[in-house]
């Protein structure tokens, strides 16, 4: 690794860290083989340290950005960490909702469905969400007869 690469590697490790949890990094740090670990050293710096270093954006900008593109490319398991980490840095039930919605119409139902059902997932067991009772629709009311139409008045010509 070159130096510069030591360098983004030690910015990105305590913002992923912040993000997506200490206990989750360091675990997936902690079981990484020689193998896995490259790839754990590239996702800290490339994402990490370059991506989500770069202060142009903010933390709750980049974690929106990250779950409609996680939407586009249909990454379940990767939306379920990212909207874990949009909670930690700020982002509200509704803009996470907002979000995903925007994401489903570019990139269609099948997509959102999946990114819904995975937030969802996440959202409960994080305590965010308050289950509503559901409720059954009511019946339908019938229209209201309709009023006789007024006689016109005859003119006078």
């Amino acid at each position: 690794m070159s130096n510069g690469d030591e360098i983004l590697f030690d910015k990105g490790l305590p913002i992923r860290r912040a993000v997506l949890g200490a206990e989750y990094v360091d675990a997936s740090m902690a079981k990484a083989d020689d193998f896995m670990m490259a790839f754990q050293r590239a996702t800290t710096t490339i994402a990490w340290g370059w991506a989500w270093g770069d202060p142009t954006l903010d933390r709750r900008t980049r974690s929106m950005l990250n779950l409609a593109m996680l939407t586009a490319l249909g990454k379940t398991p990767e939306i379920k960490l990212h909207v874990k980490g949009a909670l930690t840095n700020g982002v509200s039930v509704e803009e996470i909702k907002a979000v995903l919605l925007h994401a489903t119409a570019y990139c269609g139902i099948p997509a959102g469905l999946d990114a819904f059902k995975a937030a969802h997932e996440v959202l409960t067991a994080e305590g965010a969400l308050v289950k509503a009772p559901v409720v059954a629709p009511g019946p339908r009311k019938a229209k209201a007869a309709a009023k006789p139409d007024k006689p016109k008045k005859k003119s006078r010509a």
